[in-house]
């Protein structure tokens, strides 16, 4: 499982880095040009984020949040290699 909050109708797709919310939770903070218009963020965000962590679409679902900035997304696969994959992508945008 992984949080996630979008930031819709930005200027470019990208990662913001990771945000502590109210709750002391941590999230990644994901900045995406699709409108939150029938799905079209969404559908983006699974996309962006199967490119980025190289899975394929189907590997990635919203399990929450389908209506909110703040999602919690399922990734399936090598629970190992996701890992791997998303800090190298997290410390590379630093």
């Amino acid at each position: 499982m992984l949080a996630v909050r979008l930031v819709p109708r930005a200027n470019r797709n990208g990662l913001d880095g990771v945000v502590v919310g109210a709750e002391g939770r941590a999230a990644l903070q994901l900045r995406l040009v699709a409108p939150p218009v029938e799905g079209a963020a969404n559908a983006a965000l699974v996309a962006f984020l199967a490119t980025a962590l190289e899975l394929r679409k189907g590997a990635v679902t919203i399990r929450s949040g389908e209506r909110s900035r703040l999602k919690v997304v399922i990734l399936s696969g090598d629970g190992e290699a996701i890992e791997g994959r998303l800090a190298e992508w997290i410390v590379g945008e630093d």
